[in-house]
């Protein structure tokens, strides 16, 4: 039996949500599954993602293949990071001790990281947002398009003059 970690789609019509499921790999996208690791909601800025690491990491180790996309999830939070991390301590390259403190550096830095993207994006969205009256939007066009027109005018008066008399 092939056992995957994959994407389970929920939600409604071009609103999808997802669960992050551990099914055997014969089994409909959508049908049965063994059991569910987490949650992963495309539609938020940054995505957001529910993750229960001990449960992908114990099925990571079982041997279960993640699909392309839960790889990019679980690389994401950290999870094939610490798998890393402790396969070097199964061989002996340091202790378990010295694995978590890196992988806790690298978490601060990565969640610290994704803190500023959020924020970023939230300012962005902000600026987007910034309130203009719509009479002045209305009255500049406007103001523009009369001004040529004013001028033209007055050049075919004078044109008109010289030609009469």
């Amino acid at each position: 039996m092939a056992v995957k970690m994959r994407l389970q789609r929920h939600g409604s019509k071009k609103r999808p949500f997802y669960f992050i499921v551990v099914a055997d790999g014969r089994a409909p996208r959508d049908g049965k599954f063994i059991q569910k690791i987490g949650t992963y909601n495309p539609l938020t800025v940054p995505a957001t993602i529910q993750l229960d690491r001990q449960k992908a990491l114990e099925w990571l180790n079982k041997g279960a293949q993640p699909t392309d996309t839960v790889h990019r999830i679980l690389s994401f939070k950290g999870v094939l990071y610490l798998k890393h991390l402790l396969r070097g301590v199964k061989l002996g390259l340091f202790d378990d001790a010295t694995a978590m403190e890196k992988f806790q550096t690298w978490y601060a830095a990565h969640e610290a990281k994704i803190a500023s993207t959020s924020d970023t994006h939230k300012k962005a969205e902000a600026a987007k947002k910034v309130y203009v009256p719509v009479a002045k939007k209305v009255a500049e066009p406007v103001a523009e398009e009369a001004a040529p027109v004013a001028e033209a005018s007055a050049e075919a008066a004078t044109e008109e003059t010289p030609a009469a008399e």
